[in-house]
């Protein structure tokens, strides 16, 4: 998860299974891109995903994104928010993980988790 208009490093990747170029912002977003592309069950992938109206009031300062939205051949979305390890006892990240995990909710998505470097 992160903010819209995130302004560090990114590469750019052409994946069959999105309509555009997908932006990875660190190296689990971008081996994770491998794993979804690689996965007969994901029909679609959709990178970087606005959460419109997450946060009440139009501050476009918070206005954030979710790594993963991918529509499964049976239908159903599945969403992914990457995070390194480090920063899962930080209480900000804590509270937009929450944030996203309502928001999909919300929207109907059941399939949400995490994808975390491994040590």
């Amino acid at each position: 998860m992160r903010k819209k208009g995130y302004k560090g490093r990114c590469e750019k990747k052409t994946i069959g299974k999105s309509r555009e170029v997908c932006r990875t912002y660190d190296a689990i977003q971008s081996a994770y891109a491998d794993v979804l592309q690689s996965d007969h069950a994901i029909q679609e992938i959709r990178c970087n995903v606005l959460l419109e109206g997450l946060f009440d009031g139009n501050d476009s300062s918070r206005e954030y994104t979710s790594d993963f939205v991918c529509i499964k051949t049976d239908g159903d979305f599945m969403v992914r928010e990457c995070v390194f390890r480090k920063y899962l006892t930080k209480p900000m990240t804590v509270r937009l993980l929450d944030a996203s995990r309502e928001y999909w909710i919300k929207h109907g998505v059941t399939d949400w988790g995490l994808v975390i470097d491994a040590e």
